[in-house]
């Protein structure tokens, strides 16, 4: 097991550490929504926010448990693990890098040349992660996640604030995704500086096939995950066309910025604090209470101002998406809830249920925004807060009351 230090201290400590860091990221991201919003079209905007669609769908497969097994592992067996890992890490990541390009070089083909080539372009980031992933899970385990935290807010507010100045020096949608790979290396230089690891030519292999059984579900819930994050982006292209998913495409950085960013910070944390509890029923309750009393207030804020900030902020000819706004950011609650449940059923070896959960949920979110579409954006945002909060809060409340180990000895 890792050794992380457990208890609520430790995780509202690790959680204000991935937090700040989420922060500093969607408030630098604020920054490239403001800029983009003022200074390219939305037709601009809508083209690279489809190849972002598209590449945050294949990024997913990244996030395939490979370094969760680490962050678990016994310490007897951690060095032929890491060994294992880091294989199957540049398997993974050298195969996304050349299917990226072959989908980027298709979509260039079948006419949509500016997408295609953005999607083609962003694949090479995928070659600067394999070399750093082993450390970045062996750091987790030690119980370094506020400097892994740094290094990600790093590099992501580096990204954001580089898209700043590109966008008021260049409209071009290319702004949105030169950056990403301009701060690869940064990142990939710190996580080794952190945790140095070098794989060993004698060192032992460890089995696959407890990547394998874990992995899959895990990948296949990450893909499913991206796919709800993302799939109504594609529709609305599809359907509308690139200026409607540029509008689209900032009113839901706006609203859902809090969201995403607190649940990232969330599921980081969350997998090895409670590795190491022993009533994990009862620590999952209070890290759902926990949560919720930490994004709440925020959540009640964003949405009571977004008539306010929403045109400061982006320009007066965006005014008209803050109601869309204001109900987009309750999303928050229902997703915060299902990701403290998502991470004691990974710490309970069942991602299955968890991917059943976020296949129905992005089915029906692709439904709602397909039927809602032709009604406008207002009508899709409500749609979407409507669907995530019925599914999520369902598939949570049977985790939630069920009693744990110390309340059935009472009884």
């Amino acid at each position: 097991m890792s050794h992380v230090s457990s208890g609520p201290s430790s995780l509202l400590a690790n959680l204000l550490a991935f937090g700040a860091s989420e922060i500093s990221a969607k408030a630098t991201r604020l920054l490239v929504v403001v800029a983009i919003s003022r200074n390219l079209s939305a037709e601009n905007v809508g083209y690279a926010a489809a190849a972002l669609a598209i590449g945050e769908v294949l990024k997913s497969l990244t996030e395939n448990g490979i370094g969760q097994r680490i962050i678990a592992a016994h310490k007897d067996n951690l060095e032929a693990v890491c060994h294992s890992a880091h294989r199957l890490f540049w398997g993974y990541c050298v195969g996304l890098a050349l299917l990226q390009m072959a989908i980027g070089l298709g979509l260039y083909l079948s006419s949509q040349t500016t997408v295609g080539a953005l999607v083609g372009l962003m694949a090479i980031e995928y070659l600067f992660m394999p070399a750093g992933l082993v450390q970045v899970a062996l750091a987790m385990r030690e119980n370094r996640l506020k400097r892994v935290a740094m290094i990600s807010a790093t590099q992501v507010s580096g990204a954001n604030l580089i898209t700043v100045a590109l966008a008021f020096t260049w409209a071009s949608p290319l702004v949105l995704i030169l950056p990403r790979i301009l701060t690869a290396p940064v990142w990939l230089v710190a996580v080794r500086h952190l945790r140095p690891w070098q794989r060993k030519n004698t060192a032992l292999l460890a089995s696959l096939h407890p990547f394998l059984t874990y992995g899959l579900p895990v990948t296949g819930i990450e893909l499913v995950k991206a796919l709800r994050l993302h799939a109504d982006k594609i529709v609305v292209g599809a359907l509308l066309g690139p200026k409607a998913l540029g509008i689209y495409f900032l009113a839901f950085n706006a609203g859902l910025s809090l969201a995403t960013s607190f649940c990232a910070a969330l599921s980081i944390v969350l997998f090895p604090h409670l590795c190491q509890e022993a009533d994990q029923q009862a620590a999952l309750r209070r890290t759902v209470k926990l949560s919720l009393a930490c994004i709440l207030p925020f959540v009640l804020l964003q949405s009571l101002f977004a008539p306010i900030y929403v045109p400061l902020l982006l320009g007066a000819k965006w005014a008209h998406i803050a109601p869309t706004v204001a109900v987009l950011c309750f999303a928050a609650l229902p997703l915060t809830i299902w990701t403290a449940v998502a991470a004691s059923l990974r710490v309970n070896g069942r991602p299955k249920v968890e991917f059943i959960v976020t296949l129905i949920l992005t089915i029906a979110l692709v439904i709602s925004a397909i039927i809602a579409a032709p009604y406008g954006l207002g009508t899709m945002a409500t749609a979407y807060v409507f669907t995530t909060t019925i599914i999520l809060i369902a598939a949570a409340l049977p985790h939630l009351m069920k009693p744990s180990p110390q309340e059935l000895r009472k009884v």
